[in-house]
């Protein structure tokens, strides 16, 4: 299983449309643009389709839990540097 079939099982699940996608992005301050999006979900025979790096799909898990969970308190992050 590739990273973009991956994603593309994500955003399936999660029903996210890809304006949503690239919100999640900005959160992590990753730019992607809709066509950089769209040759990500594209067939891999087709002359426009991109592979999903590493890098893209971890940006785009640490933007997915920010976006569900909401950013890590500062609290929490100083009590679990003390433990």
């Amino acid at each position: 299983m590739t990273n973009n079939d991956i994603l593309k099982k994500l955003r399936v699940a999660l029903h996210l449309r890809n304006d949503e996608i690239i919100e999640i992005m900005k959160l992590v301050e990753f730019k992607v643009t809709a066509s950089e999006l769209g040759a990500l979900f594209r067939k891999e025979d087709h002359p426009n389709y991109k592979e999903c790096g590493d890098q893209f799909l971890r940006n785009f898990l640490n933007g997915l839990i920010i976006h569900k969970r909401g950013p890590m308190d500062k609290s929490t992050t100083s009590e679990n540097d003390t433990k």
